[in-house]
């Protein structure tokens, strides 16, 4: 499938959060915001009572592969079903409701690896509750990085902040202040300088980037 035609694959989030609402609005802007198509890998009752809630009418159509996501997203917001344990209330996070998060961002990474789906867009996640459902990586960025790493050697997860002209790549990630110090290394410092050169490349046409690298406040 050429990668033009290929959907975005958005994770749930936590289904009583912002994620159904941030999902609903990016499609009613699809025409507005030139958006690509996507489809959305979560619970279709969910979507729809958020809908009803926030008064959008979306219709919503429930399919069995991503591939068909693209030739419906005009008319209606793709879903592929993962069904949400327990009673989901807008703004009260449920540890029931975790393991379906779970399935949806694994889900989502499949898709990219099968090539059926261009990239992951995560909607925003419980920690809290994630954490009661026995989750054990400090957020989407090491828990995305263990699941892309498929032949058993880790992956360097390297996470960018971009608007406009500005692209921000924090060396640490997911850690309390005072242990960056301690978790600055010379080559943990390269690794990532040559991960961002690289990528900029890739993904923004960059080809010869210049980096500035702040230093620690000592």
């Amino acid at each position: 499938m050429a990668l033009a035609h290929t959907p975005l694959a958005l994770t749930l989030g936590d289904p009583a959060g912002i994620g159904p609402d941030i999902t609903l609005l990016a499609w009613t802007a699809r025409r507005r915001e030139s958006i690509p198509p996507f489809v959305v890998l979560g619970d279709a009752a969910v979507l729809a009572t958020r809908a009803k809630a926030l008064g959008l009418a979306v219709p919503i159509a429930e399919i069995a592969d991503a591939r068909a996501a693209p030739g419906l997203f005009a008319d209606a917001l793709p879903v592929l079903p993962i069904k949400v344990s327990g009673q989901v209330i807008a703004g009260h996070p449920d540890e029931a409701a975790m393991k379906a998060v779970k399935q949806s961002i694994e889900g989502a990474v499949r898709l990219v690896q099968q090539g059926t789906a261009r990239a992951v867009v995560t909607n925003p996640i419980s920690k809290a509750m994630l954490y009661r459902a026995g989750f054990s990586f400090p957020g989407h960025t090491e828990y995305l990085a263990s699941l892309a790493a498929t032949d058993g050697r880790p992956i360097l997860p390297v996470m960018m902040l971009a608007s406009g002209p500005l692209k921000v790549v924090p060396v640490t990630v997911h850690i309390p202040l005072h242990e960056v110090p301690r978790a600055l290394t010379k080559d943990l410092i390269l690794a990532v300088i040559e991960t961002t050169a690289k990528d900029l490349g890739r993904f923004f046409g960059i080809e010869r980037p210049r980096l500035a690298v702040t230093g620690l406040n000592p």
